[in-house]
Formats: structure tokens, C-alpha cells, sequence
């Protein structure tokens, strides 16, 4: 029985890879072609790459760097950020991206996601949905680009998603992002119970414990960035993945 996919989160801004707390304070963690090195040697399952300027930037992917990252990667790449067109999404697959991350250009409407679905197959689709609790506890979708929530339903936004043929979603939780504590498993059951395709959760991981915890609640893979490119209580800077041992004893009957 295969062990469920456990994904390295990247982080990427012009000046290199960054790590956040709850979407803030980003800070310099290395070389993204560097990282994927150490990766390939570690055996990752698949690194989800998302560039979190471009949107902000009003910028489509950075192509050639993208293309020099993937020429590196000897694991499937899922990127997202800046994409807008279906003829971008044309071009990262060219490139050797596996699957294309939507997340901004969903907020306003699900042709993007349409059209890449009809050019690509729902399979090199996904819908990736950041998740904020208002005051009153309630998961509310959040626009990182405008630093705000959005009066969308998260149940309708990821429902609607995968109608308009995304084939994965990729959910993360804003106020656990860098800390360490677990992933939000109210959030996760609530969005893997309401669609029929698969469920990456991204945000709070810290532990294997917390990595099996989410395969148990609904997830279908569970990605992590600090937890991969932090190491110790001092949280020093070194890229890391569990080797496949530790996973298979951590996931279990999970």
C-alpha cells in the first residue's frame, strides 16, 4: 500500500526562497535551486513551488526562472502564483510543471480554472484556497494579495472549484502557517467532507504526529514548509525531509 504524499511547500519572492509566520514577516531561507538539490537526494514525494509576489506584483510566473528550477527537480512541481491565462498554464507544463496552482483568479470567478481544465485534463488542476477564522471562530476564504477575507463560502468557493474541473485542492490555514502546532483538522474535515476529489491541508505542521493526524482527518497529502526547511528548537535554516522509513512507521494504518 502506498503511503500517502508528504510535500515540501516553497515559498518564492525575487530575491529567493522565504519562509512566513501566518503569511507575514517573510524571511530569507536559501536558494530555491539549492533546495531542490538537497530535495532530489532526499527522495521528495513533490514540491508545490508558489511564488507569493506575483499576484501582488500584478505579474504573470517568472518563466525562465521557473524553467531553471524544474530543469534541477527530479520530483513532480506544482506551481502556483501569477498565473491568469490558460495560455501561462500551457507554458509552465511545457516547462515540465506537473500541475498548476490557481488561487487569486479564483476568487473572481472559475473559468481560469475552466479553460485549464479543458486544455490540460483536471489532473495538472488545482484550486488552492487560503483560510482565515474571523472573530467569531468561523473559516472565512482569505485573499493573501489584499491581506483581507472575502465574502465567499468556503464550502460553495471549494465545491465550485472543483465543477469547473480543478482535480485537487490545496487548502491553507493563515493563522497556523509557520507555527508549528498542528494543522487546523475542524478546516480540513470541513473541505475534504465536501468535495470528492483530493485534499492537500498546508499550514501548522510540525511533527509527523501532526502529518498523520491529517491523513487520518480526510487529507489525501499533507504539505509543510517550515518543517522542511527549519531544523531544531533554534529553528537554524537547513532544508530536511523524514527519510521513508520514519514515514511509513508515522502513517501507519493512518
Amino acid at each position: 500500500m502506498l503511503r500517502p504524499r508528504v510535500i515540501p511547500c516553497l515559498l518564492l519572492t525575487e530575491s529567493g526562497l522565504v519562509k512566513t509566520v501566518k503569511f507575514a514577516a517573510p524571511s530569507y531561507v536559501g536558494d530555491p535551486i539549492n533546495a531542490v538539490r538537497i530535495f532530489n537526494e532526499k527522495e521528495v514525494d513533490e514540491l508545490v513551488l508558489l511564488d507569493i509576489e506575483a499576484s501582488r506584483q500584478q505579474r504573470g510566473p517568472n518563466f525562465e526562472r521557473i524553467r531553471d528550477i524544474v530543469d534541477e527537480a527530479f520530483m513532480p512541481i506544482a506551481y502556483g502564483g501569477g498565473v491568469t491565462t490558460v495560455e501561462q498554464g500551457q507554458q509552465l507544463v511545457r516547462l515540465g510543471i506537473e500541475k498548476v496552482v490557481v488561487n487569486k483568479a479564483a476568487l473572481g470567478g472559475y473559468q481560469l480554472l475552466r479553460g485549464l481544465a479543458d486544455e490540460l485534463g483536471s489532473q495538472a488542476v488545482v484550486a488552492a484556497v487560503d483560510v482565515k477564522r474571523d472573530w467569531l471562530g468561523r473559516h472565512k476564504v482569505y485573499d493573501a494579495t489584499a491581506g483581507k477575507t472575502v465574502e465567499l463560502d468556503l464550502v460553495q468557493h471549494v465545491q465550485s472549484a472543483v465543477a469547473h474541473g480543478a482535480g485537487e485542492i490545496f487548502v491553507n490555514d493563515v493563522s497556523r502557517d509557520g507555527v508549528g502546532g498542528g494543522y487546523d483538522i475542524e478546516l480540513l474535515r470541513t473541505v475534504a467532507g465536501a468535495v470528492s476529489v483530493p485534499v492537500i491541508v498546508c499550514g501548522g505542521a510540525g511533527t509527523l504526529v501532526h502529518l498523520r493526524e491529517a491523513i487520518g482527518a480526510g487529507a489525501s497529502a499533507v504539505a509543510a514548509g517550515s518543517m522542511f526547511v527549519y531544523l531544531g528548537k533554534h529553528r537554524a535554516v537547513m532544508i530536511n525531509y523524514p527519510q521513508s522509513a520514519m514515514l511509513r512507521e508515522a502513517f501507519g494504518d493512518a
